[in-house]
């Protein structure tokens, strides 16, 4: 049952955010799914994560240090490291004193974030840990303000990234926390009751919400219960029809147990969610460039991080078929952005300046493989004039691309974004369509991007094939 204390909080705190106009959208999903993805976060395609807490500070295993070391079943590593290198009677909470952010310049992470070509960027307002980035009146002497780096780190942020930069800002937040005392008090329970998303959850959603703005809620920590429980759809409603970025927000999928894959703004369904194939409902690609951990480790070593040409496939094939790829960095507990991360991201954004009309605001076309060469991936122009060939790896043994996609025409010009030498030479791959591009006169050395060409289709149309899809509201055939 609830105290009398809990019933008075939750009675004050829903009618003061019950919406003063009738509202657009009802709380349930069919309402909720209808409601229109705004524009700005398909045509941005690429977007930064960032995972940041006090996990950053021991910095091993994963930014699940905690769990790992005091969970149900405790990684044999984390708790023998724990035993070797610090105090009996440590706890979880001292590395908050630690997490300092003693080199934190918000401009710098702007600035590095903005020459990657990101659109929008995702900062973990709060993980699994509680652990607030900003100075909540919902997490007292836990969060950035009270103890630590004594600092909105997240306020920071999003003003430096709307000052000097275009980027779009978003917020992650985690709905539990692993030791939260009313969580586990309404797991206990069944999750019958609702202690915690209604005295936690659900007023830290509307404190960084009315307070900071976000285009983007990335949720999470939700598939222990459904999203009864969290009152999702209720808070979904309120975000659209009420709030200051009713107009303009997004948010994923993760909403309850059973939810993601199912409803939501976009979809993620999983980490590292890429399927390979065309998805006809907007999905997203979130993965790490670490590939063992989403917060900073370490111990980590040069081959524990995605080459470049690695985050190409990934965004290539990813926008190919149709999703936003969300690509993750984890920041040192002393505000640095690790010198591994800045070369990946500054790569990404060199390779985006060539290749950045193959990308941003692009559509699906008929084809996302190629049917003959599997290193190739395409895109298409909105209006449907220009198609893009992605090649991931460079032959080395012949002159000769080969294309079996396209059919050409007459009036057909193939070119190689980053090259000055004009258009290329092409002939018919023969009666069951398809082209052959002619690259020797291609100086590889020479061109503007180092990793996965494009080459700029015009005048092609897709070879022949009964599949017919729907992308956004437009018929392919």
């Amino acid at each position: 049952m609830l105290s009398l204390f809990a019933r008075i909080f939750v009675v004050t705190f829903c009618l003061c955010h019950l919406p003063i106009t009738e509202q657009q959208y009802t709380p349930d999903w069919a309402s909720l799914d209808s409601r229109p993805l705004p524009a700005w976060y398909d045509e941005s395609k690429i977007g930064i994560f960032i995972h940041w807490g006090v996990f950053s500070v021991p910095s091993i295993g994963s930014e699940w240090m905690w769990w790992q070391w005091k969970g149900n079943s405790p990684s044999a590593n984390i708790v023998a490291f724990m035993n070797k290198t610090y105090p009996a009677d440590w706890t979880y909470a001292d590395f908050a004193e630690q997490f300092r952010a003693e080199f934190y310049n918000p401009d710098e992470w702007a600035d590095i974030l903005a020459a990657s070509g990101a659109k929008y960027v995702v900062l973990t307002s709060k993980h699994h840990e509680g652990f607030t980035l900003w100075p909540s009146k919902y997490s007292f002497n836990w969060n950035a303000m009270d103890v630590g780096p004594k600092r909105d780190l997240l306020g920071d942020l999003a003003n430096s990234i709307r000052a000097r930069t275009n980027i779009t800002f978003g917020l992650y937040h985690s709905m539990f926390e692993w030791f939260h005392p009313l969580y586990l008090e309404d797991k206990q329970s069944g999750f019958k009751t609702q202690l915690f998303p209604n005295m936690k959850t659900l007023p830290e959603l509307f404190e960084i919400v009315q307070r900071y703005k976000p285009s983007v809620i990335w949720s999470d920590g939700d598939w222990e219960a459904p999203d009864t429980y969290w009152n999702s759809t209720q808070f979904l409603a309120w975000l659209y029809n009420e709030s200051p970025v009713k107009d303009t927000v997004v948010v994923n999928d993760r909403w309850g147990s059973g939810v993601p894959c199912h409803h939501g703004g976009y979809y993620t369904c999983s980490d590292h969610y890429n399927p390979g194939h065309l998805v006809t409902h907007k999905w997203e690609n979130c993965f790490t460039i670490d590939k063992n951990s989403w917060g900073f480790i370490r111990t980590s070593g040069v081959n524990d991080y995605r080459s470049i040409q690695e985050i190409l496939m990934e965004i290539v094939t990813t926008v190919s078929t149709g999703g936003n790829v969300l690509i993750n960095i984890g920041p040192t507990s002393y505000g640095k952005i690790a010198p591994i991360f800045e070369e990946r991201l500054r790569q990404m954004g060199s390779w985006l300046k060539v290749n950045g009309e193959a990308i941003y605001s692009s559509v699906p076309w008929k084809y996302q493989n190629d049917t003959i060469n599997s290193n190739v991936w395409y895109t298409a122009s909105k209006d449907g004039q220009s198609v893009y060939a992605c090649l991931l790896v460079w032959p080395n043994s012949t002159s000769e691309i080969s294309l079996g996609a396209p059919v050409s025409s007459a009036s057909t010009t193939v070119s190689l974004l980053g090259s000055s030498g004009g258009p290329l030479k092409w002939r018919s791959g023969g009666a069951s369509g398809g082209i052959v591009i002619d690259v020797s006169s291609v100086k590889i050395y020479s061109l503007a991007s180092d990793w996965t060409w494009v080459f700029k289709l015009q005048n092609i149309t897709p070879k022949k094939t009964t599949r017919k899809f729907k992308f956004h509201g437009k018929q392919y055939e």
